[in-house]
C-alpha cells in the first residue's frame, strides 16, 4: 500500500514518519519524500491513527490525485535543488515530466491552477531559499553557490536574489553574520 503525503520535504521527516510507523507497529517497503510504501494493506482505523500521527508532525495524508501530483512536482523541484550536486543543467520540463511520470504541461497547468505560481516561479523561489541556506553556513564562494545552483554567473543570481527577497547578496549575508554573533 502506497500513502502519499503532502510537507514531507527533509531527511527529519522521513526519520518522523518512520518512527510513527514503527510506534504504530506498522512495517514499512521504503519511506521517501512525499510517499511511503508500506508492506501490506492496513484497516481504516489504522489509516486514522498514522492520519493523527503526520498532523502532530506538521504532516498529511493526500488522498486525491490532483494534490498527489502537485507533491510529486514539488519533491522533485526538492530533490534537485537540495539533493543534487554539481550536476549538469537539466532541461527543467523534462526532469520533472521523468520524475513524475506525466505530460509536463498537464502538470503545469494543474500547479498553476492549484498553487497560484508557475513551477518556474516556485523552483525560482525554491532555490533563493537554497541560496539564502548556503549563505548562512559560509562555506561556499558565490561562484561556487551559482554553480551549484545552475545559475549562469554569480550577476544572474545576485539579480534574481535581489528580486525575490530585496536584499543583494552581501547585505543578506552581512545581517545574517551580524545576527549570528549577536548574543
Amino acid at each position: 500500500m502506497i500513502l502519499q503525503i503532502r510537507n514531507m520535504e527533509s531527511g527529519r521527516c522521513i526519520a518522523m514518519v518512520k518512527y510513527e510507523l514503527t510506534k504504530l507497529g506498522l512495517q514499512y517497503k521504503s519511506v521517501k519524500l512525499g510517499e511511503v510504501e508500506l508492506k501490506e494493506n492496513i484497516s481504516g482505523e489504522k489509516l486514522r491513527l498514522i492520519e493523527i500521527a503526520l498532523k502532530n508532525g506538521g504532516l498529511e495524508l493526500m488522498d486525491d490525485k490532483k494534490n498527489q501530483l502537485i507533491a510529486m512536482v514539488k519533491t522533485a523541484i526538492y530533490q534537485l535543488i537540495y539533493l543534487s550536486d554539481d550536476i549538469p543543467k537539466p532541461n527543467i520540463s523534462e526532469y520533472i515530466s521523468r520524475k513524475v511520470n506525466h505530460d509536463y504541461t498537464n502538470l503545469s497547468h494543474l500547479f498553476s491552477g492549484a498553487q497560484g505560481i508557475t513551477v518556474e516561479k516556485y523552483m525560482i523561489a525554491q532555490k533563493i531559499e537554497r541560496v539564502k541556506e548556503l549563505l548562512v553556513y559560509g562555506t561556499l564562494s558565490l561562484s561556487d553557490i551559482a554553480y551549484k545552483l545552475q545559475y549562469s554567473s554569480v550577476a544572474h543570481l545576485s539579480s534574481q536574489f535581489k528580486k525575490i527577497t530585496g536584499l543583494t547578496l552581501s547585505s543578506f549575508r552581512d545581517h545574517r553574520n551580524s545576527i549570528r554573533y549577536v548574543s
